[in-house]
């Protein structure tokens, strides 16, 4: 183990253990928040703005936050997501683009704005949203959720029908999107006008603030950190043997030549 060669496989041994095990304290620290959301506090109605940004995913203690948001319907954008459950019935979403009024750049957010149980109830909300739709501001209130991932239409449906609930999809039908920022994250709104009815959304769980899983990770890093040097001492008492075999066996055979 004092040979050169076997020095500097510890010495290679010594800097991955060392890379390991900075993997291991990175994955501890996001193991434990040290900023925990206090509890209720996604019950406190809060601005978009202060929330998330547009392109931005929200922050996993906010998803469930309730925000207000206050912009102008955009016509012609009011479109219908099916296999939405509400308290365990199936149904649909009628959902719009709306256009946050007092920003910079031009930037929107998905709503989801209720909820109907046939898919003819729900055309008759968007015939009236659309209606209704005149550029007047409104302010809607909701909880933000994440994005559910775009995901293709059953086979023989419609290429434009929805079945998750996601701002991505939602942007390749809007119109007037040329510059536009749009809010990864949509609202699900929490009073409906008629003839939806009310969206359910629950309050969010509350978590522990310890994410069992990446402490789990964490003891992985210390692990093979630890099997660096097991394989350094397994090569080395490998080698070491192996030259104890070949001293004995040239003992051996010197032995067998000489009582011949």
């Amino acid at each position: 183990m004092l040979r050169p060669r076997w020095l500097g496989m510890l010495l290679l041994c010594l800097v991955v253990a060392g890379v390991f095990a900075w993997l291991g304290q990175w994955q501890l620290s996001r193991a434990i928040t040290t900023n925990p959301v206090p509890p209720g506090a996604t019950e406190e109605i809060r601005p978009i703005a202060d929330v998330v940004g547009p392109g931005e995913y929200v922050p996993e203690p906010l998803v469930g936050q309730r925000v207000e948001v206050t912009g102008h319907w955009i016509p012609g954008d009011f479109l219908i997501v099916s296999s939405r459950f509400n308290d365990g019935e199936e149904g649909y979403w009628v959902t719009g683009q709306l256009r946050i009024d007092g920003t910079e750049a031009p930037a929107s957010v998905a709503v989801a704005i209720g909820w109907a149980p046939t898919l003819d109830e729900a055309r008759a909300g968007v015939d009236a949203f659309e209606a209704a739709s005149g550029g007047d501001s409104v302010t809607v209130v909701g909880r933000l959720i994440s994005d559910e991932g775009p995901v293709t239409p059953p086979r023989g449906a419609d290429p434009q029908t929805m079945t998750r609930m996601s701002p991505a999809a939602h942007l390749s039908q809007w119109h007037d999107i040329e510059g536009l920022d749009v809010y990864r994250p949509y609202v699900a709104s929490e009073a409906s006008p008629e003839p939806l009815a009310d969206i359910h959304s629950p309050p969010p769980e509350e978590g522990s603030g310890v994410n069992w899983l990446n402490i789990f990770y964490a003891i992985e890093w210390a692990v093979f950190a630890g099997f660096a040097f097991y394989l350094w001492y397994r090569l080395a008492r490998d080698a070491w043997e192996k030259e104890v075999e070949d001293i004995q066996d040239a003992a051996a055979s010197a032995s067998g030549s000489g009582s011949a």
